[in-house]
């Protein structure tokens, strides 16, 4: 246990960052994971990817590669309907 005030707040600040980032990162599975179903998820998908990246929860390549898929995605479903 901290007994430094600024180390003390430290852990504060960690512990609420850390469940807004867990918050987020849960949002941005559940999203991608229902990208599957409809052309409309699928561009929720990719904007809950760049929300992700501007919070500073993914690294913007792996972001990248996300929305490669998703791309892809998206396109398989166009030209399957």
């Amino acid at each position: 246990m901290p007994n430094i005030k600024s180390a003390k707040k430290r852990v504060r600040v960690t512990k609420v960052k850390t469940l807004r980032n867990k918050s987020l990162k849960s949002e941005l599975r559940t999203a991608l994971k229902k990208a599957a179903h409809s052309k409309e998820c699928i561009l929720q998908a990719i904007s809950s990817v760049d929300r992700a990246v501007s919070k500073g929860i993914l690294h913007r390549n792996n972001a990248a590669r996300k929305k490669s898929a998703l791309a892809r995605l998206l396109r398989a479903s166009d030209s399957g309907v």
